[in-house]
Parts: structure tokens; C-alpha cells; sequence
């Protein structure tokens, strides 16, 4: 990918790309090109007629995604801690990566959820599985407790050592929902404001501090965070095949302690618990508004895969997104540019950097937004604007630096 301004992405160039992965997926985009892209090419999720149901007033929604490479720093946090709790998280991740997904179409109640789970049984025994399905069906349970019933329909688990070095949680979500009542991006216009709810924190539905982290660029933040004790010692957690300049290249361990400052008072904790963060889900705080402002939603961005580069796939015309009010960086991004030496380009492209759900909406009811995620104890502001443009363009401004892409 070549930007506006003459230079190449992170994802063409960087230790990401030498890793094996792509922050923006060309290659899988490419593979996609010729399929149906549904009713709403715009629309964060693809949508469909419905097929179930076959009412014209109504559409059907499949989503699937996972925890990605999360599941490696489960896995060597375990080994190395013995704390096998971590994989509830890891479970949770899998879910919110669907469900956040699914919230940005305005899908927010009876969604069917289908699991399937790939192990080497030689390395993941069954209590490991036991944590991740427990740990979903509890936060099913908490999730029903705010008014999302997700329903839990089972799903597949496979023994499959010689593709899986250890394991890959993933799920599918599927819905069927009002055909009038979808968000699909196309209200988004220039004039719009852009409100950002924070990645991190201690929202009022968790239990301890979430670093912001999510389930994205982790294959960058494990090999650059961590040190080579993990290459020497876990073979199983890393393609062997990598360059050894590329794998485990940081100064960490999992159990390394860290102290930040959170609203002027020191904060403990260990890179592991940081790095593990569970990804945190909006759905409490956009149920209430999609139920009661929806009108005033003009579109809903996921800041996932792409991070904040994310939003400039589905602007519905030529339009410039200029973010000048993004939250500092929490300390996991700080952690994580420091051992890698990445520029901000590479780290916006790559990360949320503490914001991983933006609202397009008018000025006016910017307010309306922020009050819903502050009861939930979320951090939100207006972190930019929609103008018209020639092209679509994303211009992020920090406090030193403009970057274009």
C-alpha cells in the first residue's frame, strides 16, 4: 500500500510483514474480491437477504473471527505462571471479536453463537478447553444481564496436532435482524464528528484494569515485547522457519513486573496481565443507544484489524477523516513501540493505541455518546471530524507529528 504521501505502509515493509502477516490483509482482500458483498458494501459486517426467514423485511448476518495469536501468549503465560484462568480470557476475546463486529451493524440480541476449536492434544489438555468454554458461557451469562441474549449453540473442537502448534479459538456469530434498523455507513457525511470510546480502563462490567490491548497486532506486540527465552524455550509458540532477527526480538518476560501512574496514583502489574487484557465489549453501552438513538448513529467503526487506519474502508464517498483528539497512547503501546523501535505510522496502522470503537454522528449529539460510555465508566470524547475531499484520505494529528494515509 502506497499513501498519499509517497510512502510505503508498515504492512509492506516492517517486521510484521517479515512475520508472516499483513495489518491491512491484501492478500485476503485480493482472494475476495469477486464474492457478493451483501446489501451494504459499506456496512461494517456483510449483510444479506434473508435467506432464513425469506421476509424482505428483514436481513441475515454471519460473522466469524477469533482470538488470533492471543491464544500463543495464553499458552506461554500459562506454562510459565501455572495461572490456567488466563484462558477465560482468551475465550472472551474470540466472542467480542464477533459480537463488537456485529454492533457495528446494530445487531445487538439474539445472535446464535458457534464455536470451533483447533488443538494439539499433546500440548492442550482438557482443562484448557474447560476454561474456554466455561469462561464463554459466563460471559454469555453477564452479557444477558444487560439485555444481549447471545445464544451458545455448541460448535466444533479438533484434535489436529500437525496444523495447530497448540491452539486456535475462533467462533461465528450468526443473526437474523430488521431489515430498518441496520447501521450500514451510508448516513456518514461531512460535517460529521467522530466520538471515540476508550480501549482501556476499568469499565463498570470488568473486573480489573484492561489495558486496551484487544485481540489485533499481537503477533507484533509478543514478539517485540518478549525476549528470546521464549524462542529457546517454546519452539511451539513460533514459525521456525522465521528469521531469528524477527522472533522473540524484546527484553521481556510474561511475569516481568510494571508500574505505571493511573489518574496520578502508581499502578502494579505484570507484562503478561497486560499484554492478556480480555477484549473489551461495547455492547452494554451500545444496546442502550442503538435502542434509543438510533437515528442519530451515522455509522459505527470496530478499530480492529487495521487499527486506526480501520475506518477508511468503509467511508461511503470521498471524504478526508481528520483525527486530531485520539486518547494517549496506554501504557501497553508505550511498552510495546518502545521494544520495537516502530514508528507512529506503523504503530496507528497496526494497534487501536486506546481507542477501539468510533461513532460517526452530528456535533450536536456528540454528548448524547459520551454520557452513554461514561455511566459504564468508559473513557469517550470527540477524537475528529468528517470533511469532504477528492479521495478518501486519513490524516491523524498528534501532538509532534501529522501522519497521512
Amino acid at each position: 500500500m502506497v499513501y498519499s504521501d509517497g510512502s510505503i505502509s508498515f504492512a509492506a515493509m516492517s517486521l510484521y510483514n517479515k512475520r508472516g502477516v499483513s495489518a491491512q490483509k491484501e492478500e485476503v482482500h485480493a482472494a475476495v474480491k469477486n464474492l457478493d458483498q451483501g446489501l451494504y458494501p459499506n456496512a461494517f459486517c456483510k449483510i444479506y437477504p434473508d435467506f432464513l426467514g425469506g421476509d424482505d423485511d428483514f436481513v441475515n448476518i454471519m460473522h466469524a473471527d477469533g482470538a488470533g495469536t492471543k491464544s500463543i501468549l495464553a499458552y506461554l503465560y500459562w506454562k510459565e505462571t501455572g495461572d490456567i484462568s488466563v484462558w477465560k480470557g482468551i475465550a472472551q476475546d474470540a466472542i467480542v471479536m464477533n459480537l463488537d463486529d456485529l454492533l457495528c451493524v446494530g445487531v445487538y440480541d439474539n445472535i446464535v453463537f458457534n464455536s470451533t476449536i483447533d488443538r494439539n492434544k499433546n500440548l492442550i489438555p482438557g482443562d484448557v478447553l474447560e476454561q474456554i468454554i466455561n469462561g464463554s458461557q459466563e460471559l454469555f451469562d453477564q452479557l444477558k444481564t444487560f439485555g444481549v441474549n447471545i445464544h451458545y449453540l455448541g460448535g466444533e473442537t479438533a484434535d489436529v496436532g500437525d496444523v495447530a502448534r497448540t491452539i486456535a479459538v475462533n467462533g461465528t456469530m450468526t443473526s437474523r435482524w430488521p431489515k430498518n434498523r441496520i447501521i450500514s455507513n451510508d448516513k456518514i457525511k461531512a460535517g460529521d464528528v467522530i466520538v471515540g470510546f476508550a480501549s482501556y480502563g476499568h469499565a463498570a462490567y470488568e473486573t480489573s484494569y484492561n489495558s486496551g490491548i484487544g485481540s489485533n497486532g499481537l503477533t507484533s506486540a509478543r514478539h517485540d515485547v518478549l525476549s528470546k527465552f521464549y524462542a529457546e524455550n517454546f519452539k511451539e509458540s513460533f514459525d521456525t522457519n522465521l528469521p531469528d532477527e524477527v522472533v522473540y526480538i524484546g527484553k521481556h518476560r510474561l511475569s516481568d513486573s510494571v508500574e505505571f501512574k493511573i489518574q496520578n496514583s502508581k499502578f502494579k502489574i505484570n507484562i503478561g496481565q497486560l499484554i492478556l487484557s480480555p477484549t473489551r465489549t461495547y455492547a452494554p453501552v451500545l444496546k442502550p443507544l442503538l435502542e434509543k438513538h438510533f437515528d442519530k448513529i451515522h455509522g459505527l467503526i470496530h478499530c480492529s484489524g487495521g487499527g486506526q487506519t480501520k475506518c477508511m474502508k468503509y467511508l461511503p464517498g470521498n471524504f478526508r477523516v481528520e483525527k486530531d483528539n485520539l486518547f494517549d497512547p496506554p501504557e501497553i503501546f508505550n511498552i510495546i513501540k518502545t521494544n520495537s523501535g516502530s514508528t507512529n505510522r506503523e504503530m496507528y496502522e497496526v494497534f487501536n493505541m486506546g481507542c477501539r470503537l468510533e461513532i460517526y454522528c452530528d456535533a450536536a449529539d456528540a454528548d448524547i455518546m459520551i454520557t452513554a460510555a461514561t455511566e459504564f465508566g468508559i473513557a469517550a470524547q470527540v477524537i475528529g471530524r468528517v470533511e469532504d475531499a477528492d479521495k478518501k484520505e486519513l490524516v491523524i494529528k498528534l501532538k509532534d507529528e501529522d501522519i497521512r494515509y
